[in-house]
């Protein structure tokens, strides 16, 4: 289950420097993805992965076969006539790509009907899941099943966006900054002509717009989102099939989950009629087959310089860590107080352990000499095709590795102070968050749209304050919990006589100082932060609401750490990384993908097993092997299976497939990711991937890594057989109306 995601963005916020990637809307609970794969061997196995990974070439034609991350306006046409003789039309990729939909609450999904149904991951509906449940009803633990339309149930706060078109806007952006400009000069130049043009595009088409940066800064796209805010929840299982096994078969394969939930949107108060939407698989997909996967992969870093993969190695990956430990700790001694707590604290409590975890792998990974030499000897080649390849450049590269080292070095000097202030590490509270928001959101509406921060754009706004104004419960015991430990975190890496820690605690305790923010704050009522919102800068200044207070105070300090890190240290990577953009497109052409950014990505391979330990590892699972696994272990947690899967047993086909894997090349966000095959048939979902496709982040390898996956059949024989999910099945597996098509190919 390693591949939901944290943030709207797709990414982890300690590992995301991005200006688009932090700050989104803080209030919201702090998910941390699981987008690598956690390490449950000693470190000396990593040695067995590297043994077998071919260095990343920088050339396609050089490439693992079945490599890449896909942008859907220039898809890998080429690869795939060679490699598989697959040759779609044009349509084909609009079909998958409208079908395909992102999850605000992160991760990825799909329509699977005419109807507006939707199908993710189980982890992914979680945050909705969540939200929904009360002490006397746990959807999470019980799951969930509509038999009817009006039994459906509305989510929150769940945005789910659907990607309509792509327009390249890389001229314009780049034209707005000038070379003679300095870098806090290029980076408001550039912020400027960024949020102008999603608010033309937002009041051109009526679509949410996002400029998405690609290959770090060497392109610029325009992508616009069709925009559902009303998702009801149709269907979950019990968390105890959708994560059978727990920690001890996480990131691993053979797995048995039916990690699967089903929403469906709404326009006007009536399922929204969709044209494009998946043609379900009852055969799903077989050994050996070409299949594709449209989804979201968070943030990947193999592009990144070697100097910067040593900043995520020494810096951003242990403080994550730290961080990590800390909050697993505390929010498992708050769950073990009761059951009650143990509701409440749960979703976030499983994604900060798989968080960890998947952190943990990771740093193997970069600490790795094998894995480094490898990206030692990328970074060498590329240098060397530089120069040589000198001529091809329209003007000089200068050296834009260097120019990566000096702004890490700036990185580095305000690297803590910016992660608890601007970050907001110190202050881990979604009341906290809602302050910040608020806050922010009416110091930026006072200025033009040019100037505002990036989340504070006017084409993000509907986005923002739908969040902002969540009817989501927040619960003051776990609130200040957290918020009493990030205090007392504050205190231990600032010391107690630092004049900014003085104020914050106002000479109390960082236990009484949480208690006393918490207790004092109305931002609890929807309404206070509605009249709070539309309030000027002077009216919001005058508010003895706690939280607000608080905020207030540590704005400028972070704003400043903000200023510093957008103009001193963002901009000029992003300059520097542009720079070796141009030179892979000058040297290898355009037929390079660029690192994940949560946006829409295609990725191809097959349904295939591997070796591991010398064993072979067969490409799916069967019901069989559930039953077995659960015996095997006693039938206990984690590995209890849920009642009516122990009384339904004899009504299943067991040799039906359940799980399979993959080569397709995935990451964190992925999660809830149809897989098609040639037709464009749904014959999977992703859910996780094996603890070989560790290494993703930083480098392709096919030998072993493998993407996770429930098999389309497997699902069909659940619904039907176990849950009697007779109305969703019909829906699944219902012919087009006529007129209509469900593929285009």
């Amino acid at each position: 289950m390693s591949h939901g995601v944290a943030t709207t963005d797709g990414t982890i916020p300690e590992i995301d420097d991005s200006a688009e990637g932090r700050l989104r809307v803080q209030y919201r609970a702090v998910r941390f993805a699981k987008g690598a794969i956690a390490m449950k061997r000693p470190t000396n196995w990593f040695y067995g992965v590297i043994g077998m990974i071919a260095i990343t070439s920088l050339s396609p034609q050089e490439a693992p076969a079945d490599e890449g991350m896909w942008l859907f306006n220039n898809p890998p046409r080429q690869l795939l006539k060679e490699r598989y003789d697959f040759a779609p039309p044009d349509d084909w990729y609009l079909h998958l790509q409208r079908a395909s939909v992102r999850f605000n609450s992160g991760g990825s999904g799909s329509f699977v009907s005419a109807d507006g149904l939707v199908m993710t991951n189980h982890h992914v509906g979680a945050d909705c899941l969540q939200k929904l449940s009360t002490q006397e009803r746990n959807l999470m633990e019980e799951g969930f099943h509509a038999k009817t339309l009006a039994e459906e149930i509305r989510c929150m706060d769940l945005e789910l966006n659907v990607l309509q078109s792509i327009e390249d806007v890389t001229q314009r952006v780049n034209e707005a900054v000038k070379p003679e400009m300095t870098p806090a000069e290029a980076q408001q130049a550039r912020r400027a002509v960024m949020n102008t043009i999603e608010k033309e595009s937002l009041d051109a088409t009526g679509l949410r717009s996002d400029v998405v940066t690609l290959y770090h800064g060497g392109l610029y796209h325009l992508y616009r989102f069709k925009k559902y805010t009303d998702v009801r929840l149709v269907f979950a299982p019990e968390k105890g099939i959708a994560f059978f096994g727990g920690d001890p078969d996480n990131f691993e394969f053979p797995r048995y989950d039916l990690d699967i939930c089903f929403f469906r949107v709404y326009e006007d108060g009536k399922p929204a009629k969709i044209e494009h939407y998946l043609k379900w698989s009852s055969k799903g997909a077989g050994d050996g087959e070409l299949i594709f996967v449209s989804g979201h992969p968070g943030r990947t870093n193999r592009l990144n310089t070697m100097d910067h993969i040593r900043f995520l190695r020494d810096r951003t990956f242990p403080n994550a860590l730290r961080k990590l430990f800390r909050w697993e700790v505390v929010l498992a001694a708050f769950s073990a107080e009761s059951r009650e707590n143990a509701r409440r604290a749960e979703d976030d409590l499983f994604g900060i352990q798989n968080s960890r975890k998947a952190r943990m792998g990771m740093l193997a990974g970069l600490q790795d000499p094998t894995l480094m030499g490898s990206k030692q000897a990328e970074e060498e080649k590329l240098r060397r095709a530089v120069q040589e390849n000198a001529g091809k450049f329209k003007t000089p590269l200068g050296d834009p590795w260097s120019d990566v080292a000096a702004a890490l070095k700036t990185w580095d000097s305000i690297y803590y102070d910016w992660d608890l202030l601007e970050n907001g590490a110190a202050f881990r509270s979604k009341w906290f968050g809602i302050a910040r928001t608020l806050v922010r959101l009416v110091d930026e509406s006072a200025v033009p749209n040019a100037q505002r921060l990036r989340e504070y754009r006017e084409s993000n706004l509907e986005s923002l304050k739908f969040e902002l104004f969540s009817e989501a419960p927040i619960y003051e015991d776990l609130e200040t919990v957290m918020l009493a430990d990030s205090l007392t975190m504050l205190v231990e890496m600032k010391g107690m006589e630092d004049p900014l820690v003085q104020k914050i605690l106002a000479g109390k305790s960082p236990r009484e100082r949480a208690a006393l923010l918490i207790e004092g704050t109305k931002l609890k009522n929807v309404a206070i932060r509605k009249e709070l919102a539309e309030a000027s800068p002077q009216v919001l200044r005058q508010s003895t609401d706690t939280m607000i207070q608080l905020a207030l105070l540590v704005d400028a300090p972070a704003r400043a750490l903000r200023k510093t890190y957008e103009e001193q240290i963002e901009e000029p990577m992003r300059q520097a990384y542009a720079k070796l953009a141009d030179a892979r497109f000058a040297i290898y052409g355009t037929d390079v993908y660029p690192d994940a950014t949560f946006t829409l990505r295609l990725a191809f391979g097959q349904v295939k097993g591997y070796v591991d330990a010398g064993e072979q590892v067969p490409p799916w699972t069967t019901f069989t092997g559930l039953y077995e696994r659960a015996q095997e272990q006693g039938n206990v947690y984690p590995f209890e299976l849920p009642q009516r899967w122990l009384k339904r047993k004899s009504k299943l086909d067991l040799d039906t497939p359940f799980n399979f894997v993959s080569t397709a090349d995935i990451i964190g966000g992925n999660s809830g990711s149809p897989v098609v095959n040639r037709n464009g048939e749904l014959v999977g979902i992703i859910f996780d991937g094996n603890i070989h496709s560790l290494v993703l982040d930083f480098i392709y390898t096919e030998e072993q890594a493998r993407a996770v996956s429930v098999h389309s059949a497997g699902i069909l024989e659940a619904l039907r057989k176990v849950y009697a999910a007779d109305r969703l099945v019909k829906e699944l597996t219902a012919a087009p109306a006529k007129g209509r098509s469900r593929s285009k190919n």
